[in-house]
């Protein structure tokens, strides 16, 4: 079963409350529309119902109806997410009025319904700025327990035949957020990364921390953090696959791996690849997707003590329904269904 064939059945049999709070922008109701006429999703609006509703009668939308829309000025439904907010906030100075000024703020408002346990997840982006997503969602959730990284992976769908990864797919990462990760952030998002290629990508990670060096082939400050963190994730999380610092060679190439890195349960068989910085990983992304063909499904944002999706503002309708189901598949995955 192909990758969006799989997300979207199990989406289906576990239906999740998405928040769209970017409630009249016509490729949002587009893909919304999409999700709900085929049950994949709870379809949480903020914004006003009669801009909504004329705005999908535009469009020849016939399933918007089936949604749930909160107004975002109706003080009465949003002041226990201005209590809440202040309550989260209150060490920074947050006063109560700030905070009802606040929720006002779509953004925050689902940010803050997630955080209440009233919604699920959310996907924004199509028209707010990443730093505004991202911005709401780290003084709202916060991160994972044990997580301080948020960082960005793809998932590399590769082209038919391709003897790399597994079952078409290689997950990269960060590719998206930390532009010179420390040691423990580096760590971290291996940690995340494994998550999101056992959640979304349906595979056993095998995680490979690359490097311009394998098994000390070279010596260098930057091989050395990658190789320490390796060792903390072998400290955080036993239960993750990794090893390292190894080149890409030797972490996709059997022969290469066996010659290089003997022994290794990741080396010749790695299915994740944890970048060192985020221009190797953005620059390795982009290079696989044009020159190779792949597909790439991304960024899916990583270590959010809750799932909360950027787009790209350029994004198709497509792109749209297949980030929806992502999440929706982080927090099935979060509730480990």
């Amino acid at each position: 079963m192909k990758l969006f064939e799989r997300l979207t059945k199990k989406a289906q049999e576990n239906p999740q409350r998405m928040i769209l709070p970017e409630s009249t922008e016509p490729r949002t109701l587009q893909a919304a529309d999409r999700i709900l006429a085929d049950k994949i999703a709870e379809i949480i609006f903020i914004g006003k119902k009669e801009e909504i509703m004329a705005e999908a009668e535009k469009l020849g939308l016939k399933n918007i109806g089936g949604a749930t829309i909160i107004d975002p000025q109706d003080q009465a439904f949003t002041e226990k997410y201005a209590e809440l907010f202040c309550e989260l906030r209150k060490k920074k100075g947050m006063t109560i009025e700030e905070a009802r000024k606040t929720v006002t703020n779509p953004l925050y408002l689902g940010c803050l319904m997630i955080k209440a346990a009233d919604a699920d997840c959310l996907v924004a982006g199509a028209l707010s700025p990443t730093s505004h997503v991202l911005r709401a969602a780290f003084q709202v959730l916060k991160t994972k327990p044990g997580i301080s990284a948020v960082s960005g992976a793809f998932i590399m769908l590769l082209p038919e035949g391709c003897p790399y990864g597994d079952d078409g797919m290689l997950v990269f990462a960060d590719c998206a957020v930390i532009p010179d990760p420390t040691t423990e952030e580096l760590a971290e998002i291996a940690i995340s990364t494994a998550k999101t290629t056992r959640d979304i990508a349906g595979l056993d990670p095998r995680v490979a921390m690359l490097s311009f060096s394998t098994y000390g082939s070279a010596s260098h400050e930057k091989v050395d953090k990658v190789r320490n963190a390796v060792e903390l994730v072998h400290k955080m999380d036993p239960s993750v696959c990794v090893d390292g610092e190894m080149q890409s060679d030797a972490a996709l190439v059997p022969s290469v791996g066996a010659q290089k890195a003997p022994g290794s349960p990741v080396a010749g068989k790695a299915n994740t690849l944890i970048f060192p910085s985020l221009e190797t990983g953005n620059i390795a992304y982009k290079l696989v997707q044009r020159l190779a063909g792949a597909g790439a499904v991304g960024p899916i944002l990583q270590g959010l003590a809750a799932p909360v999706n950027d787009l790209s503002r350029g994004a198709t309708v497509d792109d749209i329904v297949n980030t929806i189901i992502v999440t929706c598949n982080q927090a099935i995955g979060d509730k480990g269904l």
